[in-house]
């Protein structure tokens, strides 16, 4: 399957067009996640399910965002061999 870009943007989690929402099993859980949203300025939703098992999973995304990964820089195949043989890229590791 080929993926193709759709013209569509995705949505920043905790703005206005995608709120982040958690299910909290207390009132006093509930005030205790208001004011962490409140302090970053991210837009929620906090259903309270005293029956449902707790799921905070978009306020973790949020405190957690994901770092960018950097690729490392691939040797060319008429550079000097890393490996210190002094031969290019291409008549020794590059095989």
């Amino acid at each position: 399957m080929v993926k193709t870009f759709d013209g569509k943007k995705t949505v920043k989690l905790g703005t206005e067009k995608s709120p982040a929402a958690v299910n909290v099993q207390t009132e006093e859980r509930m005030k205790e996640l208001r004011s962490v949203f409140e302090e970053n300025g991210w837009e929620y939703t906090i259903e309270l399910e005293p029956d449902k098992p707790e799921d905070i999973t978009d306020l973790e995304i949020l405190l957690n965002p994901q770092k960018t990964k950097i690729a490392e820089k691939k040797v060319g195949r008429n550079e000097s061999c890393p490996c210190g043989s002094g031969k290019k890229y291409k008549k020794c590791c590059g095989k």
